[in-house]
């Protein structure tokens, strides 16, 4: 395997991934109608709208956008395509990290000769990966600022999965876990926490020692919670469930792109490599923000301070104005900081289940309906 050369620019471009729930119009189970839908696509959208690992996802991609506001006209076109084509097939689209009810061993994956590969290598570890993320690329100038802003992003991902936390129940039970997503995907020999990367070539020699050995075939299956890509050019930060909402698409993309770029533009700092009780705070902080999301105590890797990420945001916000002001997504930091002061969606998929007693109304919110309690329905 030969690592290809970075493909970077000069402005932060972003692209944006979103992987999707099918589910059933009527039972709101899982509805592996992806091949069907797929042979509607209209062909100017072939390459933005795609297949996953399960025939009950799809995946809807922007292509490169300059700024927010275009992320959002881009994928709004996509998803009004997606979901009509869904609907003709009986099915609904559905946001949220993993579904509430349905069970991984009842779903048919896709027919892609890569994904039956990779269920062949990797097994149950793989296959139980029934789960829906967020992927946001930020364009950087070279590949040694790609690997040292991924090593200097780190600190702050457990905040970005507080802040998206979406997926508190697995296989029909409460897992007592906000993120459980991340529980599920954290059994990849090759995903979790990034290694520390000081440049580009330390990149390179890692991923052609790792081809070298059979662990990897391609950097793609590099499953880290952010990583180089080489083919795009790009910082992918992937730790995210996958929201409720556009909007909140949006405002993690905003606040994603500003922690990117701020970081990279950054030339004076040199992060310094973390001692053991660093990179364990770091798997700390992801299993706190998993367990509790927004309402997480998370722990600084480097001064060992305590802080709730809602601070956390809200300083980091203020921190980022600049920025988002130079990339023109300011509206959407100010909307970041709405998020942190309201419930998380996993909070809200919780008080769903609380109200009804039913996985099927947490289904269909994640569906986009409103969900009225029994007293209000009483009332």
């Amino acid at each position: 395997m030969t690592v290809e050369p970075f493909r970077g620019g000069s402005w932060p471009t972003l692209g944006v991934e979103l992987e999707l729930q099918l589910v059933d119009q009527e039972s709101f189970d899982l509805a592996p109608v992806a091949n069907e839908i797929l042979s509607e696509i209209p062909d100017e959208f072939r390459e933005s709208i795609k297949r996953e690992l399960y025939l009950c996802c799809v995946e809807v991609n922007t292509g490169i956008c300059r700024d927010v506001d275009e992320v959002g006209r881009d994928l709004a076109g996509k998803l009004a395509v997606t979901a009509e084509r869904a609907a003709r097939n009986g099915a609904r689209l559905a946001w949220g990290g993993a579904h509430p009810f349905a069970h991984w061993l009842d779903q048919p994956i896709s027919p892609d000769v890569r994904y039956h590969e990779l269920a062949d290598q990797f097994k149950d570890t793989l296959l139980r990966q029934m789960t829906f993320g967020l992927h946001v690329h930020v364009g950087v100038k070279d590949g040694d600022t790609a690997a040292r802003t991924c090593t200097r992003v780190a600190h702050y991902l457990p905040t970005l999965l507080a802040l998206s936390a979406n997926s508190p129940f697995w296989c029909g039970r409460p897992t007592g876990l906000y993120s459980y997503r991340l529980d599920v995907m954290g059994t990849a020999p090759t995903g979790g926490q990034p290694p520390f990367l000081r440049d580009w070539a330390s990149f390179v020699k890692l991923a052609e020692r790792l081809a070298a050995v059979g662990c990897i075939k391609t950097t793609k299956e590099l499953w880290w919670d952010v990583r180089p890509s080489d083919r795009y050019g790009t910082v992918e930060v992937r730790i995210c469930d996958m929201p409720t909402d556009l909007p909140s698409v949006q405002g993690l993309t905003a606040f994603i792109q500003c922690l990117v770029h701020h970081t990279a533009e950054d030339t004076e700092y040199e992060p310094a490599e973390l001692d053991e009780f660093g990179r364990m705070m770091i798997r700390q902080n992801r299993w706190r923000a998993a367990r509790h999301g927004l309402d997480a105590v998370l722990v600084d890797p480097a001064s060992g301070r305590n802080e709730s990420v809602r601070d956390e945001i809200q300083r980091m916000i203020v921190g980022l104005r600049g920025t988002a002001e130079k990339l023109g997504c300011g509206r959407w930091l100010d909307y970041v900081r709405v998020m942190a002061e309201r419930p998380d969606g996993a909070t809200r998929q919780i008080e769903v289940f609380e109200q009804t007693g039913r996985l099927t109304d947490v289904a269909r919110f994640l569906a986009g309906e409103k969900i009225e309690s029994e007293v209000d329905l009483k009332a």
